[in-house]
């Protein structure tokens, strides 16, 4: 049996470049929803977002979100110790949804300003969400196989179980798979309309919550077979030992409100991991902080967990909601959590919800060292996606 396992991490998150600055904060319990400066917000509900607040590496010549992409990927590829002539087999990997829409949109609303709207080669190309995968792995030299999936905000979570397979069936040796998204006037007026977003940072699970935070950022994973990474005396932080992807198939945008594919998900990774529940010890829940999506993700906790002994965190409490770099950041929020003993808190938690009856990891990191966690990612219209890692062998 081939396991796949963690050799390298990447990051660009609201906290800053890098992997160590993003577990930094989560460890902290800080929050980076501040004030937006990327659009103009005047007159809307929420004027608040997560966005990443450095400059970020790469030619202006690239879209943000490529850029966000290319920053994770080179650190997640300098963390695993593969030399170039070992990047040649790497597969690729990404999750992606916005693509480099936020330049597209300035773009037309300069030319629109103008009364008239002249095509843009670059940046009507650099739009499309597979753009990522290609700037990524023709910079870096990555000659494998290349996918781009499109599953709303689990759309890094499915990266990271996609990658798990064409390890688990000795398709490749090695993947870089993650999800990136940057903040976009189409993602964050549409929100806003909809009445989604908090004018507060967001409070997942509380009973107080009103809506989401909207946020910015970039994951990346390398995954290997345990056997390969051995072979190469490798770092291991863990093993993504399950995964699993359901679709609701109730409603183009709504969940089932009962949480029944949610709960499928979590049961797929638990059997394919040859785990039982009893044996996982913290969720990073997908956390968004809507009335209906936290009692929906409360329902399926329980019905797969049980109502007692299941530590739960939604770290979108101090990132907000990364859209399609969610799954992938959360993934690694577990990964660490993992690797350092540390369950991240769920802050602005001052009144718990009794519909989610877990405990939610309230304002501050908790020390836990627990074996194995699950990390859930559920998308626009019920597309869920749950990966299980277990602590690496020492």
């Amino acid at each position: 049996m081939i396991r796949a396992v963690v050799t390298g991490l990447g990051a660009v998150t609201p906290f800053g470049l890098g992997v160590k600055t993003y577990w930094n904060g989560l460890a902290a319990g800080l929050c980076a929803i501040r004030p937006v400066t990327l659009l103009d917000t005047q007159g809307l509900r929420c004027r608040l977002a997560a966005e990443v607040p450095e400059v970020i590496p790469g030619s202006r010549r690239r879209s943000r979100a490529d850029r966000l992409a290319l920053a994770a990927a080179v650190e997640a590829l300098e963390d695993a110790h593969l030399e170039r002539a070992e990047r040649a087999e790497v597969a690729v990997v990404v999750g992606a949804v916005g693509g480099g829409m936020f330049e597209a949109e300035e773009w037309y609303w300069r030319e629109a300003g103008r009364g008239a709207v002249e095509p843009d080669r670059r940046a009507l190309g650099a739009v499309l969400p597979w753009s990522h995968a290609e700037v990524v792995a023709n910079a870096l030299g990555l000659y494998g196989p290349r996918e781009t999936l499109t599953t709303a905000c689990s759309s890094g979570a499915a990266a990271l179980a996609v990658a798990s397979e064409l390890v688990t069936t000795g398709m490749v040796d090695l993947v870089l798979a993650g999800g990136v998204d940057a903040i976009t006037r189409i993602c964050y007026l549409g929100f806003n309309a909809l009445k989604l977003l908090d004018p507060e940072p967001c409070r997942p699970f509380d009973r107080e919550r009103r809506g989401m935070s909207i946020g910015e950022g970039a994951g990346f994973f390398v995954l290997e077979s345990a056997e390969h990474a051995a072979a190469r005396g490798a770092r291991v932080y863990a093993e993504l030992a399950g995964y699993g992807m359901t679709s609701d198939a109730y409603h183009v945008t709504s969940p089932d409100p009962e949480g029944r594919g949610m709960a499928r998900a979590m049961v797929e990774a638990l059997t394919r991991s040859g785990l039982n529940a009893a044996d996982v010890g913290y969720a990073n829940a997908h956390g968004t902080a809507t009335p209906q999506n936290d009692r929906m993700e409360g329902l399926a906790l329980r019905a797969v967990f049980g109502a007692e002994g299941l530590l739960v965190s939604s770290t979108k409490s101090m990132i907000g909601h990364t859209m399609a770099a969610a799954g992938s950041l959360e993934a690694m929020a577990t990964v660490l959590a993992l690797v350092h003993d540390v369950i991240p808190p769920t802050v602005h938690l001052d009144s718990p919800d009794p519909e989610v009856a877990f405990d939610c990891v309230p304002h501050r990191a908790r020390h836990a060292a627990i074996e194995h966690a699950i990390s859930n990612s559920f998308g626009f219209g019920g597309q869920n996606v749950t990966l299980l890692f277990r602590r690496a062998c020492t």
